[in-house]
């Protein structure tokens, strides 16, 4: 072995380089770990406050009754002494509706406006998972384009009745509606049939030319009561949900 002092003086500089690497490599692991810890504490308080969020939205959601999402404002009708002749109609703002029980309202459109508004309306509790997450997909591969709504009938409902239609003026207000809107049609479904949303929602449907529910449009439309509508006529009306002001038979 040599032990002489150039290689004495190289071996003390390895033994030196190696120390120094694994110093260097301990302190990298503490730096690396307390990264690590600073990360999870800031996503833990994230999720805390968050959750303390959420909470106080849901608290201050307002208290909702099945009788409340039942419309309450219909078309007056004067007739005749025998009562058959109709001698007048009123109709005020936000009230041109003539309520019709679910049984009355053919399958075809009760199918109609479950495929284009909510095709998941019959399996879900209230809310669509699965729509939401192809809403958000399709908002991140458009650019930030959200506009897609994942609202299900109940939801709609819900915002039409309680929430005055959701013309919100801030992002933050929308959001914390969308919210309430969420947790009550959760609670709503565990109370009523979905037969009872659907039938609310067909009587309160927004369907253009100031007309309220599937009844008072087919009157509006075909000038004949909603159990004779032919399928194609029950199609067009349910199509007319998508954009009232601009999708009904008598503008276009």
């Amino acid at each position: 072995m040599d032990y002489g002092r150039k290689n004495t003086t190289s071996r003390r500089s390895g033994i030196t380089e190696k120390k120094r690497k694994c110093k260097n490599k301990r302190k990298g692991m503490q730096i690396f770990k307390i990264t690590l810890l600073v990360i999870l504490i800031i996503g833990l308080l994230g999720v805390v406050g968050g959750g303390l969020l959420m909470k106080n939205i849901i608290d201050r959601a307002p208290k909702v009754t099945a009788n409340d999402l039942k419309p309450s404002a219909y078309t007056t009708t004067v007739y005749a002494n025998d009562g058959k002749k109709v001698l007048s109609t009123f109709v005020d703002a936000g009230s041109n509706r003539i309520f019709v029980g679910i049984e009355d309202i053919p399958e075809d459109m009760q199918n109609a406006f479950i495929a284009i508004e909510d095709a998941r309306f019959r399996e879900h509790n209230g809310v669509d998972l699965k729509g939401i997450v192809r809403a958000g997909v399709r908002g991140i591969l458009s650019g930030g384009d959200f506009s897609q709504g994942a609202s299900t009938l109940t939801q709609q409902l819900i915002k039409n009745q309680i929430f005055s239609g959701g013309n919100e003026s801030s992002f933050a207000d929308k959001l914390q509606r969308k919210i309430q809107e969420q947790y009550l049609a959760v609670k709503l479904e565990k109370s009523m049939s979905k037969d009872e949303i659907l039938e609310n929602y067909l009587n309160t449907i927004n369907l253009g030319q100031n007309t309220l529910g599937v009844q008072a449009a087919s009157k509006r439309y075909f000038n004949k009561n909603v159990t004779e509508l032919t399928l194609s006529e029950a199609a067009v009306i349910a199509g007319i949900t998508k954009n009232p002001s601009e999708l009904n038979p008598i503008t276009y």
